[in-house]
């Protein structure tokens, strides 16, 4: 009898086997990334969860400098607590999906406040706090304090649809996978394993093109037997993104500032700032109801092409309209205000609105 490619008989000691050989092979070949403690040593749970938080849905590359940024500005949970959301918000911006950075900033204050600075020690516990989800609570619980949490994320999912040959296709086969991924955690180490798990699916067991001739756990792989190492995980086809339109108003006073906004702290991008814009709608734009929201009375003049941006759900297409405007005194609708050129770099702006502005300044001559 078999399930998943694997015959059930003798699997605990099988699994136990995988873990062992899997940690053996994480002590030689470990990334040595900023927020991993050195060998032998305590995992920092204020680390841990910083790196987690921003790992979410982006690349070790594209964290780590922001991490050491972090860092440098809020060496502890209770220094990230005092700071404010604007400042947060402002360190964050580029890094994308900027309700982490909300939650992030909602986090550390929760914990200095209901928790003396000190981060609960099981996963159970970890996710009473904002942001904080069953992966990174597990993730947090393992590496800092040493519970045999279950960590899983989507390298961890191939790992295992290849370890057990699962030709369910993901998202339906999460729960399966979950379960496979369960029988695997040790007692001894688990945070080590499960940084041994990532490891292996981001150096190793990678998307395309596998190294299995690399791999600690080929031999154990149902997948390789099979010749489905490169095909899994199957996917269900994603559906595909719709386009929302808007139009956006580049407002450039004579002294060289740029007219900004906030946005709303809920919803997209909340918090952050914004080169002010009409509705983001989905079908064709209506260029002349659009006019209608611009922020103060000026010549406004439709800019060439289009500025055009992806967000997790869907595209977004901005015609820009720009207006040269003799002073800041211009007054702005909706809390606008006017920011100098050389202070723009400091503003919490998120990418979207940065090519705005830079599509504003090239085609005004700014």
């Amino acid at each position: 009898m078999e399930a998943c490619g694997r015959p059930l008989d003798g699997a605990l000691q099988e699994n136990e086997d995988i873990a062992a050989r899997l940690l053996a092979w994480y002590d030689r070949s470990r990334r040595d990334l900023p927020w991993r403690s050195a060998p032998g040593e305590p995992s920092d749970a204020y680390a841990v969860w910083l790196s987690e938080i921003m790992l979410q849905q982006t690349t070790v590359k594209a964290v780590t400098p922001y991490y050491v940024k972090f860092l440098r500005a809020w060496p502890t949970v209770e220094t990230l607590a005092a700071a404010s959301l604007d400042d947060v918000l402002r360190a964050w911006a580029g890094l994308g999906y900027y309700s982490r950075a909300r939650n992030l900033h909602r986090c550390a204050r929760a914990v200095v406040e209901s928790h003396g600075g000190r981060f609960p020690e099981t996963a159970a516990a970890l996710q009473e706090l904002p942001g904080i989800g069953p992966y990174t609570a597990a993730a947090i619980a393992a590496i800092a304090f040493g519970e045999p949490a279950t960590v899983v994320d989507g390298n961890v999912e191939r790992v295992v649809a290849r370890l057990f040959a699962v030709e369910t296709p993901l998202p339906p086969a999460k729960p399966e996978l979950r379960r496979l991924a369960a029988t695997l955690t040790p007692d001894t180490r688990p945070g080590d394993y499960a940084q041994a798990m990532m490891d292996l699916g981001a150096t190793i067991c990678t998307p395309r093109s596998p190294s299995c001739l690399l791999c600690p756990l080929s031999d154990a792989c149902a997948a390789r037997a099979q010749g489905l190492e490169a095909a899994l995980p199957y996917k269900l086809a994603k559906a595909e993104r719709p386009t929302r339109r808007a139009m956006a108003f580049f407002a450039l006073s004579r002294g060289g500032a740029v007219l900004l906004r906030r946005r709303p702290e809920r919803g997209l991008l909340g918090g952050m700032m914004e080169v002010p814009s009409s509705d983001w709608r989905e079908g064709q734009l209506d260029e002349g109801q659009a006019l209608k929201s611009a922020p103060l009375d000026a010549a406004w003049s439709r800019l060439p092409g289009l500025v055009t941006h992806t967000f997790t759900h869907f595209h977004l297409e901005l015609v820009v309209q720009g207006a040269h405007v003799a002073g800041e005194a211009a007054e702005p609708s909706e809390g606008g205000l006017w920011v100098p050129r050389r202070d723009l770099h400091a503003e919490a702006l998120p990418s979207v609105m940065r090519k705005v502005i830079a599509h504003g300044l090239d085609a005004m001559g700014g």
